[in-house]
């Protein structure tokens, strides 16, 4: 990629495409302490008030700058890298590869918990794996009173639900969700009702006596790839069909419509959603029912393999963070008259996790 200059016009280049730039575009980007505010990035000026007709007068490439003189009067010396960025569409998130994985994948990704943590480059290299896998494990967070709050919000805000703040997830009489009992919960995403769906999960565990409540985690980004591949009309069917997921409790109704696979404007993936207790198929013609039906069914039997699936225990001080629009997670059943089995959870956005990560490349020249 490269600039051209020519008869005061800047002529974009890549890949023997030419592009024009528009006089107006490089206008509104002009910088330095007159038009940009040092501290917060934002403009000091209105672009809507900048003349339509504002022409070039004078260019100029120096070293790394372009230097543009506009016909308003305005003078801009424009980092090079700063424009060519921009054409490039790149997203710095998009640009983390994710890596496929299975119950082969015998590392699990941990990362010790330290003072001034979220400022180090270790939280920068923990949030790059979460990127990568779906999922990282925090040891040896501190255990006090609702700690987890802390943390989420060291990272971004969390994201309240009807389920408050943060919730407590231990067996406990008449729940309002399977979570809160000692029975085994399959592979499933969170909060499939809900528009929309909580981007990332927190589970803090503060005590855990019991032999059994291992907890499972399933990549429905390698399951999904491997469904396109094997069996592509069921990808297809579970990619445009929009389902009704529900959740009901004595104080709430909560639904959305969703696709079971999610893919962005490419084509790719973007999110799963999946949790057989809670969706509801629409009546559509017969034919596309019923192979919408055998491709619940085939999804369900990949996403509970042995072949998908991984299972650990959490112990006292670990946090578990994974992509709910990437992963699956459930737990084994346990005895609860073995012990105390209590985990803290909470919700977070991308917009967290994202923002946190630019800070730290940022602020650490990485």
């Amino acid at each position: 990629m490269k600039l051209e200059l020519k008869d005061n016009q800047v002529f974009f280049q890549n890949q023997g495409l030419k592009k024009e730039i528009h006089p107006f575009w490089l206008r509104e980007r002009v910088n330095g302490n007159e038009f940009i505010d040092e501290k917060t990035q934002q403009r000091l000026f209105d672009p809507t008030k900048i003349s339509e007709n504002v022409k070039i007068n004078n260019l100029n490439l120096s070293n790394n700058y372009l230097e543009v003189a506009f016909s308003d009067g305005t003078t801009a010396k424009l980092l090079i890298q700063d424009i060519l960025k921009e054409f490039s569409n790149i997203n710095e998130i998009k640009e983390i590869d994710k890596i496929e994985w299975d119950s082969s994948s015998k590392n699990l990704n941990y990362f010790e918990f330290q003072e001034n943590f979220f400022e180090k480059e270790v939280m920068y290299k923990a949030l790059v794996s979460f990127y990568n896998y779906g999922f990282v494990i925090f040891k040896k967070v501190p255990i006090e009173k609702n700690f987890i709050v802390n943390f989420a919000n060291s990272l971004g805000s969390i994201r309240r639900t009807n389920f408050g703040e943060f919730f407590n997830v231990k067996s406990k009489p008449s729940p309002n969700d399977l979570a809160y009992t000692s029975l085994a919960l399959a592979p499933h995403t969170d909060n499939p009702y809900r528009n929309p769906v909580p981007c990332i999960q927190m589970l803090h565990c503060i005590e855990n006596e019991v032999s059994g409540g291992l907890s499972t985690l399933v990549d429905g980004y390698t399951v999904t790839e491997k469904l396109k591949k094997d069996f592509p009309k069921y990808y297809e069917i579970l990619s445009e069909i929009k389902v009704r997921f529900q959740f009901i409790d004595q104080n709430i109704i909560l639904e959305d419509w969703a696709e079971m696979i999610k893919l962005d404007e490419n084509k790719n993936f973007k999110q799963v959603r999946f949790s057989p207790r809670l969706d509801f198929v629409p009546l559509i013609d017969r034919e596309k029912l019923e192979l919408y039906y055998l491709a619940r069914n085939k999804i369900s039997e990949l996403y509970n393999s042995d072949k998908y699936k991984i299972e650990f225990k959490l112990s006292q001080g670990d946090l578990l963070m994974m992509d709910n629009y990437r992963l699956l997670h459930g737990r084994t059943s346990y005895d609860a008259n073995e012990g105390r089995r209590f985990l803290q959870g909470c919700y977070i956005d991308y917009d967290s996790t994202e923002g946190r990560l630019k800070h730290l490349k940022r602020k650490l020249s990485l």
